[in-house]
């Protein structure tokens, strides 16, 4: 047997805390598990496999901002992927993206111009059957695919299809005051139950589509010298005084940064926004040995997908 030399196991061992340090300092959590979304002829479609689709969305949003010098940044999960991954955080199962307020016209008109063809894109400035309270300010889809959300009150009017999709919402000027923005949240909150209820009864809404758009853009312009930025205040979704609000020198100018592999643009201080977001312990850990993620098993589960079909525009039954 040959003696081993202990010049070699100090050497080893230095080669080993060498490479854990790199880890702990540029890494992240390397450890992910497929998530399961359906099954159809025995063939099983996971998150990974819509993530890389979404992907194509992204790289086609990203390059339409860059030649037309728009700004965009990935944000709430998205941007947590981003720190925690340098990626998709596994379970999720979309893109979330911003464009400030200044910039939402020009973005309109750019993606009039330049999307590829292979991509479309709902909004109301296109199509006034678009749900003005529903979230999202922009659904921006892949042809050739389909997918139904898990929303059961607001369903997709517009013509073109129901394509996998990359959300896009403006990032809007926000009242320094709490209260004055939670007394106009508030009332926006009050108009949902009669938007949901004239959608879902297909009586025509346009009036209270342009009355939502028209109050949100006049608050938006009261408030253009704010330090403070957020979602439009026509976004109800969020609940009470929990909406995210932050300080615009916290969000802009986006910085890149590393996202499977590519790089696309977030908040310039990430990991304030996520723990002002999400709470102190939403960041990866160190184990000693290798980055773990912090949220329960129980809660890491695909939240918007109800059904897809990767492979047609056509709607698609999972196997019983």
């Amino acid at each position: 047997m040959k003696k081993v030399d202990k010049k070699d196991i100090k050497k080893e061992k230095k080669l080993n805390k060498k490479d854990i340090n790199y880890e702990k300092e540029h890494g992240c959590i390397r450890e992910k598990e497929d998530y399961v979304l359906k099954t159809y002829n025995g063939k099983t479609t996971t998150v990974r496999d819509l993530q890389l689709e979404i992907l194509e969305i992204m790289d086609e949003i990203h390059r339409v901002c860059v030649k037309n010098n728009i700004e965009y940044g990935l944000m709430a999960g998205s941007a947590l992927g981003i720190v925690n991954y340098k990626g998709f955080i596994p379970w999720d199962d979309d893109i979330d993206v911003i464009v400030p307020r200044k910039d939402w016209n020009k973005f309109i008109e750019a993606m009039k111009k330049d999307l590829n063809d292979k991509f479309y894109f709902h909004c109301y400035e296109t199509d006034k059957k678009f749900n003005v309270i529903m979230g999202p300010t922009m659904k921006v889809r892949k042809k050739g695919t389909w997918m139904e959300e898990v929303n059961f009150l607001l369903k997709n009017r517009c013509k073109g299809g129901d394509g996998i999709f990359v959300d896009v919402i403006i990032y809007d000027n926000i009242a320094e005051s709490k209260l004055t923005d939670q007394i106009h949240r508030t009332f926006m909150k009050l108009l949902m139950p009669i938007y949901v209820l004239l959608d879902n009864l297909r009586i025509p809404h346009d009036l209270l589509s342009r009355f939502i758009r028209w109050y949100a853009n006049k608050y938006s312009r009261r408030h253009e010298n704010s330090t403070l930025v957020s979602q439009p205040i026509s976004v109800p979704w969020e609940k009470f005084l929990k909406e995210p609000i932050f300080k615009k020198e916290d969000v802009y100018p986006f910085k890149l940064y590393e996202f499977e592999g590519r790089q696309y643009y977030s908040y310039n201080n990430i990991e304030k926004i996520l723990k002002q977001w999400y709470g102190p312990n939403c960041l990866k850990k160190w184990d000693g040995e290798k980055w773990i993620e912090t949220l329960p098993v129980e809660k890491r589960k695909p939240k918007h997908t109800a059904n897809l079909n990767l492979e047609s525009d056509k709607p698609q039954k999972e196997d019983k």
